[in-house]
C-alpha cells in the first residue's frame, strides 16, 4: 500500500468500521508521510496529521493553530448546506482565545475533581442501575443498544437536570448527528437532513433555555441558560450550542469507550481474568479501553500563518486533521500499541485531545467507565459475543453501534444464563 492509497482514509468513514484496514493504513502514514496531503472527491483538501508527536506540536500553539474555521471534518455538502441554512452550532469546538476560554469557564466548575467527587455516589448507583439491568435482560443483549447508550445519557443528562422522559429524544439524535455518514444512523444522508437534526436540537433546547430564565434550579441547564459574559446573557445561539455540545458529546464517546472496552476484555480473556483479579487496576484498564476506541477520531485545527512541520511546509489558512486515532497507536509512543493492555503505564494517550482544548468532561467519563466495571467485573461470570458487532462509519465520534453478547451474570442469589 503507498502513502497515497493510505491517505485515503482519513476522508472516508467507512474506514472506521475496518480497524485492521484502517490500522494498516495508518500505520503507513506515520512511517511514510505523516504530514500527508489528502485530497478527497467529498472533502475540501487538508493535511492529515498522524504523529503523536505533531499531534501535540500542534495542540500546543492555539495561537498559530485554531479551530475556526473549520473544525471537524465533515463533507463539502454538509459544509456548503450548513452555511446556505446558517444552522451550525457554535460550541467551544468551534472557539478560540478569549471567547473559548470565557465559554469554558462556565461549565468548568461542574467537572472539577471536587465536583466529580460529589457526582461520585450517584454515578456507582447507576452502573448498578445498569449491570442490574443486564441482569434482567436474562443472559443476552445488545450491549450498546441496551446498556452502554443509556447509563452515561443518564448520567450527562441528569447533570444537565433533563426529564428522564426526555432523554429517549436526545439519545435519538445525538446518533442522528454523530451518525450523519452512516446510512444505518443517519436520518438521511441528504445533507438538509443533517441540518433538520440540527434544527431539532435548537427547538429542544431553546425551549430549555426559555424554561431555565423563568424558573432557575440546582443544575448545569441553570447555569448555562442565565450565565453572563461581559455582563450579557449569552445569545440564543451561544446557549443552545453549550446544551448541544455538553449532552451529546457528553455520553456519545463514553458510550464507545464502554463498549469498545467490554469488546476488547472478550477479545482478550487474559486481561478480562487480570482485571477481575485485580479491581486496583480499573484506573488504568479505563484509560486503555479510551486509548483502544479512541472514540473522537481527530479534530481539525486552521493555520494561521504558514508553519513547517517535518519538512513540509503547511500554508496559512490550510486545515490540518488531528488524527487521535493514529496517535493512540503511534509506535514511538505506545510499547506494543496493537496490545490490549489493562495495566498499560504510562498511557500518553490523546483520545482526549491535549492543551486549552481538552475535553471538559474527560474525568467525568473515566470514573463512569471505573463505575461500571467496578460494578460488573465481580458479578460476570462468563461472557461471549452472540453476533457480530457493527462500528459506525463516522469521521468525528463513535464507536460500536451494536455488540451483541451472550453472558453468565449473578444476581443477587440468582444467576442469569
Amino acid at each position: 500500500m503507498t502513502a497515497l492509497e493510505a491517505g485515503d482514509v482519513l476522508a472516508d468513514p467507512g474506514a472506521y468500521t475496518d480497524v485492521n484496514k484502517l490500522d494498516s493504513s495508518l500505520a503507513v502514514l506515520r512511517r511514510e508521510s505523516p504530514v500527508h496531503w489528502v485530497e478527497s472527491p467529498n472533502y475540501r483538501p487538508f493535511w492529515g496529521i498522524t504523529r503523536h508527536a505533531d499531534v501535540m506540536t500542534i495542540e500546543r500553539q492555539p495561537e498559530l493553530f485554531r479551530n475556526a474555521p473549520r473544525p471537524i471534518l465533515v463533507p463539502t455538502r454538509v459544509e456548503e448546506q450548513v452555511t446556505k441554512q446558517r444552522s451550525g452550532f457554535r460550541t467551544l469546538v468551534q472557539m478560540d482565545g478569549r471567547q473559548h476560554k470565557v465559554m469554558r469557564a462556565i461549565g468548568a466548575d461542574w467537572f472539577t475533581p471536587r465536583a466529580m467527587r460529589r457526582m461520585e455516589t450517584r454515578i456507582q448507583e447507576l452502573a448498578k442501575r445498569y449491570v442490574d439491568r443486564m441482569a434482567e435482560l436474562g443472559g443476552r443483549c445488545d450491549f450498546v443498544t441496551d446498556v452502554a447508550a443509556h447509563f452515561p445519557l443518564y448520567a450527562i443528562l441528569s447533570l444537565l437536570g433533563l426529564p428522564e422522559e426526555d432523554f429517549p429524544r436526545v439519545l435519538h439524535l445525538t446518533r442522528e448527528m454523530f451518525g450523519n455518514s452512516d446510512e444505518e444512523l443517519a436520518r438521511d444522508t441528504d445533507p438538509a437532513k443533517f441540518t433538520e437534526v440540527q434544527r431539532d436540537f435548537f427547538s429542544y433546547f431553546g425551549d430549555l433555555t426559555a424554561r431555565r430564565r423563568a424558573t432557575p434550579t440546582d443544575d448545569l441547564a441553570s447555569v448555562i441558560a442565565n450565565a453572563r459574559v461581559d455582563g450579557e446573557l449569552l445569545s440564543e445561539l451561544d446557549t443552545i450550542s453549550y446544551y448541544t455540545i455538553i449532552a451529546t458529546a457528553g455520553h456519545e464517546t463514553t458510550t464507545a469507550s464502554l463498549a469498545g472496552g467490554l469488546h476488547a476484555l472478550i477479545e482478550h480473556p487474559g486481561e478480562l481474568r487480570r482485571l477481575q483479579a485485580d479491581p486496583g487496576l480499573l484506573p488504568t484498564a479505563a484509560d486503555e479501553m479510551i486509548r483502544w476506541t479512541s472514540p473522537a477520531k481527530g479534530f481539525m485545527r486552521n493555520a494561521v500563518e504558514d508553519y513547517d512541520l517535518r519538512g513540509v511546509t503547511i500554508k496559512a489558512g490550510d486545515a490540518v486533521f488531528l488524527s487521535y486515532v493514529s496517535a493512540n497507536r503511534d509506535e514511538e509512543v505506545f510499547d506494543d500499541p496493537f496490545r490490549f493492555d489493562v495495566g498499560r503505564t504510562p498511557n500518553k494517550h490523546l483520545a482526549f485531545g491535549f492543551g486549552v482544548h481538552y475535553c471538559l468532561g474527560a474525568a467525568l467519563a473515566k470514573m463512569e467507565i471505573r463505575a461500571f466495571y467496578a460494578e460488573l467485573l465481580p458479578r460476570l461470570r462468563s461472557i461471549d459475543l452472540a453476533g457480530t458487532p457493527k462500528p459506525a462509519a463516522t469521521t468525528l465520534a463513535g464507536g460500536l453501534k451494536t455488540l451483541p453478547i451472550s453472558y453468565t451474570l449473578q444476581s443477587g442469589q440468582q444467576v442469569a444464563r
